[in-house]
């Protein structure tokens, strides 16, 4: 039974440590391995969307990676590589895609919110301006002053007579006040 856990344990790591395999490729130079290293970092999985080819684990990064490294064996320039790259995975393959009709959106896009933004608070702010109440006249002032000072009678007649000219006095006030407003509303 222990020979068969130690079998199984065995089986399981060797068949893990396949799994992570790293990548080996033999260069002819120097410069040429820096310069897979160099395209492998700034060409984009097309499966893992945010790994360079150079990161990514998946298949597909693994199958790129040797397609660079034969296309460096069989002499193509940098320039060669990344058109092969975009003309099959399209511009999304590249980090810095370039301004074409179809990528001007991205590239537009924030300076359009932050101009649409300011002009929100711009617009926001004016009407705010606009609705601030506006202070009594010394007229008006007096007037209610009036009102809200006058004597107070025990008298229910004399309440109801002076609570229907605070009425009318009050209706007075709030007709002056609409006229005034709407003369500040008048353009200038």
């Amino acid at each position: 039974m222990k020979r068969l856990i130690l079998l199984g344990a065995l089986w399981l790591t060797a068949s893990l440590a396949f799994a992570n395999a790293i990548d080996v490729y033999k260069f002819d130079s120097a410069e040429q391995e820096a310069r897979f290293r160099a395209l492998t970092s700034e060409l984009r999985c097309p499966k893992c969307q945010n790994n360079s080819i150079a990161d990514s684990n998946a298949e597909l990064a693994q199958d790129l990676r040797q397609k660079v490294h034969q296309m460096l064996q069989q002499g193509r320039t940098d320039e060669e590589i990344r058109s092969f790259m975009v003309a099959r995975y399209g511009n999304f393959v590249t980090y810095n895609p370039p301004v074409t009709a179809s990528t001007l959106i991205l590239w537009l896009a924030p300076a359009l919110v932050l101009i649409s933004g300011v002009g929100v608070v711009i617009v926001r702010s004016r009407r705010a301006k606009q609705t601030v109440n506006h202070a009594l006249s010394d007229e008006e002032q007096q007037r209610l002053d009036a009102l809200l000072s006058s004597p107070e009678q025990t008298d229910a007649s004399s309440n109801d007579s002076s609570a229907t000219s605070i009425d009318e006095q009050a209706e007075q006030l709030a007709s002056s006040e609409h006229a005034s407003t709407q003369q500040d509303k008048e353009p200038k």
